[in-house]
């Protein structure tokens, strides 16, 4: 019995939970929750006096739903459909912001605007703004990566519209995936090192409980060393966000080790430029005494003394893409669909 005195059939609820490919609704949440919805706009509005079981009630159903409230109701309903939600891991990191112009590039010419938000590599900050963003009932939403909370995917896969993730293709999309396979990259990495002859080779890498796809390198450069008969000889990885500052500290002490490198492999370029500074203060020869490949292709990189050697990723064409995909068809396609955008080595001077 709800707390308005209707009955319910249990196995009505059970099918509320289980339904899939349908958009839950205030009325799915309040039949689960066994209230009625005026108590659960109430709670989601946080208005007027409601027993503490049964907001615990109502927003465990919420969560088990993946329901998101339509704030874009009333005045802002017509112009909902022009909102195109983006959600970037970090502002301060030149890969987003090419990304981000890419999509703008994307969006030029069109009605659509982009309402951006920033999550710091944090997921539970990337839960809230997928809630806030599904929220407006944007015409798409676009994220970076596979990585989400389980009540993140479930509003995403819930919601209906259309969802990008983008810079990784290396698994199975809520609906398009537009980017490079990381995995890949890494094994690019490999066996340009071993073309050119290096055997020594050690790894400075950052943070990849945050940056996932950095790991996904790593595992890469593991399996391209392994096709050659090798393996790292030595790796060091700082637990901080990837900098310039960090790439010099962390290569100072891989190199304090007692291995013998003759090359070094960087999660990215922010971090091999500041391996870069290192050897230029430590008066270590770069390639004769040590060799260095980043990834991303920064202009920071080419602009060394001796252009660094890295791994081009295509972030504009990424950005760009996703959002010409996006807009041929509003309504989400019953098949997913990875787009490869690839990558390249730009072999500059250091490897």
């Amino acid at each position: 019995m709800t707390d308005d005195g209707q009955t319910l059939d249990d196995s009505a609820l059970l099918h509320i939970a289980q339904v899939a490919g349908t958009t839950p609704t205030l009325a799915h949440v309040a039949r689960l929750a066994n209230v009625s919805e005026n108590t659960v706009s109430r709670v989601i509005r946080n208005k007027g006096s409601i027993a503490v079981e049964t907001r615990q009630r109502v927003n465990a159903a919420i969560e088990q739903l993946g329901y998101v409230p339509n704030r874009a109701a009333g005045s802002l309903a017509s112009s909902s459909s022009l909102i195109i939600g983006v959600i970037l891991p970090s502002l301060s990191n030149i890969v987003f912001p090419e990304l981000l112009r890419g999509i703008n590039a994307g969006l030029s010419g069109t009605p659509y605007r982009p309402m951006i938000g920033v999550t710091d590599y944090d997921l539970g900050i990337e839960q809230e703004l997928i809630s806030s963003l599904l929220a407006w009932q944007p015409a798409a939403l676009i994220t970076t990566g596979f990585e989400h909370t389980d009540q993140a995917r479930r509003m995403l896969e819930g919601s209906r519209v259309r969802v990008a993730e983008l810079m990784d293709i290396d698994n199975q999309p809520i609906d398009l995936a537009v980017g490079l396979s990381h995995c890949e990259a890494g094994r690019a990495m490999a066996r340009h090192l071993v073309r050119r002859g290096y055997t020594n080779i050690g790894y400075v890498g950052h943070d990849w409980i945050a940056d996932r796809r950095a790991y996904a390198r790593y595992q890469g450069l593991g399996e391209g060393l392994a096709e050659a008969g090798l393996s790292l000889v030595a790796e060091c990885r700082t637990e901080q966000p990837s900098s310039t500052l960090e790439g010099r500290k962390t290569l100072a002490r891989l190199l304090a080790g007692d291995a013998e490198i003759d090359a070094v492999a960087f999660s990215n370029d922010d971090m091999a430029v500041g391996g870069f500074m290192h050897c230029l203060a430590a008066g270590i020869a770069v390639p004769d005494d040590l060799a260095l490949i980043g990834f991303n292709g920064l202009e920071i990189g080419q602009a060394l003394p001796k252009p660094l050697t890295t791994v081009l990723s295509n972030r504009f064409a990424i950005g760009k893409a996703a959002v010409n995909v996006l807009l041929e068809d509003s309504k989400r396609p019953p098949e997913t669909r990875i787009i490869d955008t690839g990558f390249s080595i730009i072999e500059g001077a250091t490897a």
